[in-house]
């Protein structure tokens, strides 16, 4: 798969300006995923897929970013939904992801109303942020389960149903919604859905659900959400890096004699970016591992392990925003041309930093676990 997104890289990064002009990733770029087996790194082996190890996946993110990060957000938000592969029961597993190549995406956040009827429930709801939709054969929509009066139901533990259905593709409306300055490509339009059924199974009960699989299904699904999200910005903190090198050694500034590169300042900043990005790296990966030496006992992490998951994630986005920062700012004048690569990985890294996943407020949580605080973890 590294060898397969190497590739993939390469070929995003030739077409990365048609990508963020047409607002969405090409069918031909899609294609090609499919065909390397991108979208089959969370599927369960039993279905086909190859269940991959989780820094497999976050290293193939972080790979296809370097070439565009609007086409590693769209591997990240697809290779975190297929989790849900993990929960499902065998009948519903095999409908949604039995299909090589499968896309599904969608977003968990509880802006759906959705009313139980014969057979299942019956969902009303509109999202933002739904990355890829355009080219997803399934989408999921967070749901609040409420009675016929609106009022939200709850369990005997005070709980509301938040329930993360499926839609097929001919259920949902995808709405242009995506005009913004970074990650355009990523296609991430609002959708909607108007009192659509969902047959009884073709979802799970949010936080409360436990995977039915082993392994890879024993990572949080926002767990794996986050790492997914911070690999983006350490693979557009990589090509920024890679970049300047570039441009410095052959760039002479006004007024000078001597290249970019011999000037103080950007050696400094250079050596401090790459600092921040092999640190953020090295955490993530000891986070991950010492994580999936659990998962792979088929044991639910520890609320250590998730807190440690969503700080080396917080902290990964972070210092990967600094080190693109610092090579922004060392370009120069260079920097703000949009033929510049550097202009995209600058807008697209502080689009990336807006993610609920990869918030300041991580830093409290996983501060309370570490104090041994009385704290809500359902957000790790």
């Amino acid at each position: 798969m590294i060898e397969a997104a190497k590739k993939i890289s390469d070929l995003v990064s030739s077409l990365a300006d048609e990508t963020d002009k047409n607002g969405n990733v090409s069918v031909e770029i899609i294609n090609v995923m499919k065909e390397a087996g991108i979208f089959d790194m969370c599927r369960p082996k039993s279905l086909n897929g190859l269940e991959s190890h989780p820094m497999e996946i976050l290293d193939v993110i972080d790979i296809i970013a370097q070439g565009d990060g609007a086409a590693g957000w769209v591997v990240m938000v697809c290779a975190a939904t297929a989790l849900m592969a993990g929960y499902l029961d065998d009948d519903n597993a095999q409908s949604i992801f039995g299909e090589q190549g499968v896309v599904t995406c969608g977003v968990t956040a509880p802006n759906g109303r959705g009313t139980i009827v014969e057979g299942g429930i019956e969902v009303t709801g509109r999202w933002q942020w739904g990355s890829a939709g355009t080219h997803a054969d399934w989408m999921l929509g967070g749901t609040l389960l409420v009675d016929d009066n609106g009022k939200i139901l709850k369990d005997e533990a005070g709980r509301a149903f938040h329930l993360l259905p499926f839609f097929s593709r001919e259920q949902v409306e995808i709405l242009d919604t995506w005009h913004v300055h970074g990650l355009s490509g990523s296609g991430s339009n609002d959708f909607s859905v108007d009192s659509v059924f969902v047959p009884e199974g073709r979802w799970i009960r949010f936080g409360v659900d436990q995977p039915r699989k082993s392994g890879l299904y024993q990572f949080p699904l926002l767990g794996l959400l986050g790492l997914g999200v911070a690999s983006v910005s350490l693979g557009l903190a990589r090509r920024a890096i890679d970049e300047f090198v570039m441009l410095a050694g052959g760039k002479v500034p006004v007024a000078s004699v001597k290249t970019l590169a011999h000037r103080a300042y950007v050696q400094s900043a250079v050596s401090e970016a790459e600092a921040a990005l092999r640190s953020a790296k090295a955490l993530m990966r000891e986070a991950v591992n010492d994580a999936w030496a659990v998962a792979q006992q088929g044991e639910p992490l520890t609320v250590e392990h998730r807190a440690l998951l969503r700080l080396a994630t917080t902290n990964a986005s972070k210092q990967a925003t600094l080190a693109v920062d610092l090579m922004y700012n060392a370009a120069g004048g260079s920097s703000v041309f949009k033929a510049s690569p550097l202009s995209r990985i600058f807008r697209d890294a502080h689009v990336a930093t807006q993610h609920i996943m990869v918030g300041p407020a991580t830093y409290e949580l996983v501060g309370r676990v570490m104090l041994g605080m009385d704290t809500d973890t359902s957000a790790l």
